[in-house]
């Protein structure tokens, strides 16, 4: 005797196919500690882009950082796929979160790895000043760094 199990997996295959995963900054984890008037996802887009006004060259790490990941998050997502082929929507849905993290952390490698170009000297002597002695771009307080993460939604 069988057991009819196509129901599950038409369930697991569109729970998996309606969501999808997405890495960055997103609004609930934007605020900054330390009382200053732009969030860490004004921060994040302009260290990515540049701001050739206020003379910051573009240091992206985001795309990079993700693009680096994208061999280990597909195998994830393919993990997944087999789940929900399997009518295992919980498995689906985990897999969907370990991509996730596998990318957002790739993310944090990238940043914690340095990315050019370096600190201007100015940059180096501020940081001096306010008792910091870090030479890695992007890290001062590490408040942008641990901001980046993943979020599941809906398609």
């Amino acid at each position: 005797m069988t057991k009819d199990n196509v129901a599950s997996v038409l369930r697991s295959i569109q729970q998996l196919a309606s969501n999808e995963v997405l890495i960055g900054i997103p609004a609930t984890t934007t605020e900054r500690q330390d009382g200053e008037a732009i969030n860490n996802a004004t921060i994040g887009y302009i260290q990515e882009r540049g701001s050739p006004v206020n003379n910051l060259p573009a240091r992206p790490f985001l795309v990079p950082g993700v693009e680096k990941a994208q061999d280990a998050a597909t195998d994830e997502l393919k993990k997944g796929a087999d789940a929900a082929m399997s009518g295992n929507a919980m498995g689906a849905d985990k897999a969907l979160h370990r991509a996730g993290i596998v990318a957002s952390n790739s993310v944090k490698a990238t940043i914690n790895a340095g990315v050019p170009p370096a600190l201007a000297e100015s940059t180096l002597a501020a940081r001096r000043r306010r008792g910091r002695t870090g030479q890695v771009p992007l890290i001062d307080t590490g408040s942008l760094r641990n901001s980046i993460t993943y979020v599941l939604r809906k398609k």
